[in-house]
């Protein structure tokens, strides 16, 4: 009796548009994500409690996507979205529409300090917020409340979820802050493909150059690209680093007007497949942090 009950409460609940989920291990709640660094840590909260689809792929670019009708689809029948926001997901308000859903996304970098870029006389807010880590702790709270509220019956697993991660999340701040302060302080300068490190770079104390602006839909302009070539050789910048995501045509056409030996690749806002070396937002910092310091300290 009290299964039929419990069964005809959710039906109920779907015929008249309610938002509550029930999950379990056998059946968890089907939710979305904008890209790849954001599902990871939805799963990282959420658990096996729920299945999380990432729209943007492996080494997907989040800011130049185009979304399919399964894109639609699966944004229509999800208990709930996530996306970053902050003006990352360009093509994720047009998905949305045509979806036909009608419940709002949850903005997991809500009460963030985000910052400005000046690109080329214009003032653009800077995207990537989770290359730093106290800002994904952030994302964790939002993502906690949010998966609570869609299944208030498991709110007590996802706050013992959220509690291990940030545990983690504060150990591995600790080492990357430790690692760069162990190369020199005047050598802490990195040349990468676009702008995505400035919260690495505020975070940490390193300081980035690129020729893309804070988007890969952006194109470098001739006058900043030659600006960024006599900097790269006043500051005697000996290593460039690819990014997984985008385009490596123009930061080795800069690297061979330099003489910039390669560093490696960074993942900046895409996660690797499973067999690469960034398939988790935890492993990504570590994979990015490696690779910066061991070319600071050369």
């Amino acid at each position: 009796m009290k299964k039929s009950l419990f069964a005809l409460s959710i039906l109920s609940s779907a015929l008249m548009g309610g938002s509550q989920a029930y999950a379990s291990v056998e059946n968890p709640i089907h939710v979305v994500a904008s890209f790849t660094v954001l599902a990871d840590v939805v799963k990282a909260v959420g658990g096996d409690l729920v299945e999380v689809k990432s729209l943007v792929p492996v080494n997907g670019d989040p800011h130049d996507f185009s979304p399919t009708p399964k894109d639609a689809q699966d944004i229509k029948h999800a208990a709930a979205t996530f996306v970053s926001g902050e003006g990352l997901e360009t093509w994720f308000t047009k998905i949305v529409k045509a979806s036909g859903s009608t419940q709002p996304a949850v903005m997991v970098s809500k009460g963030i300090k985000t910052h400005m870029f000046d690109e080329d006389g214009h003032k653009v807010r800077d995207p990537h917020v989770w290359n730093s880590i106290p800002n994904v702790m952030i994302w964790v709270k939002n993502i906690e409340s949010a998966l609570a509220k869609v299944d208030p019956n498991d709110a007590a697993t996802y706050k013992i979820n959220a509690t291990q991660y940030l545990k983690q999340l504060d150990k591995l701040n600790k080492k990357i802050h430790h690692d760069i302060n162990s190369t020199p302080k005047n050598n802490r300068k990195v040349l990468t493909s676009h702008d995505a490190f400035g919260y690495y770079a505020n975070e940490y104390g390193v300081s980035f150059m690129a020729p893309v602006g804070v988007s890969t839909e952006t194109e470098a302009t001739a006058s900043r690209v030659a600006k960024l070539i006599d900097q790269i050789k006043k500051e005697h910048i000996t290593t460039y680093f690819l990014e997984n995501s985008n385009s490596a045509r123009l930061i080795k056409q800069i690297a061979h007007a330099t003489g910039a030996k390669p560093g490696g690749e960074l993942y900046p806002e895409a996660l690797s497949s499973s067999e690469g070396p960034a398939s988790t937002y935890l492993k990504m910092m570590a994979h990015n942090t490696d690779l910066i310091v061991s070319s600071l300290k050369k």
